[in-house]
């Protein structure tokens, strides 16, 4: 069986697939920045009760696998760490680099996408738990 989170009255699963770029898409997410956006991201996610669970950074965007507790907005977690990693961005590295506009770093919106079960799955395990009810004659 999968773990699952738990809240205080609730157990729960849900991840997303989130993807946002530079504004301008621009090319510096190499270097530097890199190392430290990657570190930046989970410490973020982790002051909102989530928890990165798969990350790539491209050259002009980021991907990202997270799980997000349900009393809280997809949008809000989005939003803050988009938010303050720019603000962390801007404050860092805004002095050695000029095409650093402020805080905003990151353009304004992003991609999210549910990462659910697999029909397939769902049908075998449904299939099994059938099987399970007819071995103890429940359906008789």
């Amino acid at each position: 069986m999968d773990e699952y989170e738990s809240l205080s009255h609730s157990k729960w699963e849900c991840k997303y697939h989130v993807v946002f770029i530079p504004k301008c898409r621009r090319k510096t997410l190499y270097g530097e920045l890199r190392r430290h956006l990657g570190e930046l991201f989970r410490k973020l996610a982790q002051q909102k009760e989530s928890r990165i669970q798969e990350g790539h950074l491209m050259p002009d965007h980021v991907h990202m696998m997270i799980s997000i507790p349900p009393k809280y907005a997809v949008s809000q977690v989005v939003g803050f760490i988009k938010g303050k990693s720019a603000i962390h961005l801007a404050r860092v590295y805004g002095e050695k680099k000029r095409n650093f506009v402020g805080q905003h770093f990151w353009a304004r919106g992003y991609f999210v996408s549910t990462i659910g079960r697999d029909e397939a799955v769902i049908r075998e395990y449904i299939r099994q738990e059938d099987r399970r009810l007819e071995q103890l004659n429940l359906w008789r």
